[in-house]
C-alpha cells in the first residue's frame, strides 16, 4: 500500500498520560438521540386537541334552568341524585369541553355561585348547561 498515511496506518492508538480513558457508558452517551426541541411534541399534541365554545343560554333557557335550581334547594334534605351537564374552561387555550356527570347533590352554595356534589365536586352555577333529576 502506497500512499500519504501508510507510514502511520498501522501505529499503536496513542493514550494520555495525564487524562484517564473514558468509560465505555459514557462514550455511548455521547452518540445517543437528543430532543432539539424540547416540548415540541407536546405542543403539537396540544395545539391539536379540540375545544369547544361556551354555548350563552338565552332568556327562556336561564329562566327554566333557575327554576330548576329553586326547586333543587327545596329538594337538599332528600338528597336528590342529578344529572348535570356543565362547561369547564381549557386551562391553556380559548374554548373547552362539556362535561355531564351524575351524582348526588350536597349543597348549593349562593355565596360562592357553586353546585357541589356528594363526590366533592364543584361546579360554577354559570357554567351549569342543563339538569335533569
Amino acid at each position: 500500500m502506497t500512499g500519504s498515511y501508510h507510514d502511520i496506518l498501522h501505529l499503536p492508538r496513542p493514550i494520555s498520560t495525564s487524562h484517564p480513558p473514558m468509560p465505555i457508558e459514557n462514550r455511548a452517551a455521547q452518540f445517543s438521540p437528543f430532543a432539539a426541541l424540547t416540548g415540541y411534541e407536546e405542543a403539537i399534541k396540544d395545539t391539536a386537541r379540540i375545544t369547544i365554545r361556551r354555548i350563552q343560554l338565552d332568556e327562556h333557557e336561564l329562566s327554566s334552568l333557575d327554576q330548576k335550581l329553586g326547586q333543587l334547594i327545596e329538594m337538599l334534605s332528600k338528597r336528590p341524585e342529578i344529572s348535570i351537564t356543565y362547561f369547564q374552561p381549557d386551562g391553556t387555550k380559548k374554548g373547552g369541553k362539556y362535561i355531564t356527570t351524575s351524582n348526588i347533590i350536597k349543597k348549593i352554595d349562593d355565596f360562592e355561585k357553586l353546585l357541589i356534589l356528594e363526590s366533592g365536586e364543584k361546579i360554577p352555577i354559570q357554567d351549569i348547561l342543563t339538569i335533569d333529576y
